[in-house]
């Protein structure tokens, strides 16, 4: 598990470095998962990707017990219910205009990455 931790945060270093670079753009964690994600799957049949395996097994760990890493967000409104009560409504409306936002945005890159592949359905 160690050396998966070890590559997910040499991933995440690289991202934050080339996000430096481009001056905030592209936020640096996506970019460290952009580029471990081309690594495992450019690495799959070679010593590389082997050396990699325990990056998978570590991310599944994290991922399991995801739900832990939003404790203190938890904490965080509740001890802002006050902010909450004063501008409850706008965090409301923002939020829920930046969800339906993002969904048709998703949306419309999947039809048109569908368009540009030929539109052929594998299910």
């Amino acid at each position: 598990m160690l050396v998966g931790i070890t590559f997910l945060l040499i991933f995440q270093l690289f991202g934050e470095v080339i996000a430096y670079y481009l001056h905030g753009l592209v936020p640096g964690p996506v970019i460290g998962m952009a580029l471990i994600f081309g690594a495992l799957t450019a690495s799959k049949r070679t010593p590389i990707g082997k050396l990699m395996q325990p990056t998978v097994s570590t991310s599944h760990a994290l991922l399991a017990n995801f739900g832990a890493l939003f404790v203190p967000a938890g904490v965080g409104i509740i001890q802002h219910l006050d902010l909450l009560a004063e501008r409850g409504l706008t965090l409301f409306v923002t939020i829920s205009v930046s969800t339906v936002a993002t969904l048709i945005v998703t949306v419309w890159c999947y039809l048109a990455i569908k368009r540009l592949i030929g539109g052929t359905s594998h299910g």
